[in-house]
C-alpha cells in the first residue's frame, strides 16, 4: 500500500513539474491584433493598396515596391485592420510606368534606396474598400 502511495505521489510530482515547465499562452483577447500570413489574400490586397498609396504620396521620380513583409498582423473590427511592417525598395521604373510587378530594384549605390515602413490599412472586404489610416517610414 505504501509503495503504491509513493508511486502515485511521484507521478503527481512529475506531472506538476511538467505542467509548470510548459510554456503558457494567455487567452486570446477577442478583437486584439493577431499574427497573419503574409501570403493571405487579404494581406496581399492590403499590401498592394498600401504600396500604391505610398507611391502616390511621395515625390520620388521612381516607384518603390515591397522587398519583403517583415511582419503582418490583422484585427477584426467593423472590417479588418491590417498592420504591416514592410521593407521597401526603390525600383528602376519611373512614375510614368504602370506595371510594377517586373520592375527591378536599383543596384547602383547612388540610386538605391531602402526604407522600413509601417502601414495600417483599414479594409471592408464586403464593400471592396481600403483606406490607409496611418503609415510611417524610416530609411533602412
Amino acid at each position: 500500500m505504501a509503495s503504491s502511495l509513493r508511486s502515485l505521489l511521484l507521478l503527481l510530482a512529475i506531472l506538476a513539474v511538467t505542467w509548470a515547465a510548459t510554456p503558457k499562452q494567455g487567452p486570446r483577447m477577442l478583437g486584439a491584433p493577431e499574427e497573419a500570413d503574409a501570403n493571405e489574400e487579404g494581406v496581399r490586397r492590403a499590401l498592394d493598396f498600401a504600396v500604391s498609396e505610398y507611391n502616390k504620396g511621395n515625390n520620388d521620380a521612381y516607384h518603390s515596391r515591397a522587398i519583403q513583409v517583415v511582419r503582418a498582423r490583422k484585427q477584426l473590427v467593423a472590417g479588418v485592420n491590417y498592420y504591416l511592417d514592410v521593407e521597401m525598395g526603390r525600383t528602376t521604373c519611373t512614375k510614368s510606368q504602370t506595371n510594377l510587378t517586373d520592375c527591378p530594384f536599383h543596384d547602383q549605390p547612388h540610386l538605391m534606396r531602402k526604407a522600413l515602413c509601417s502601414f495600417q490599412i483599414y479594409s471592408v472586404p464586403w464593400k471592396g474598400t481600403h483606406s490607409l489610416t496611418k503609415f510611417s517610414c524610416k530609411n533602412a
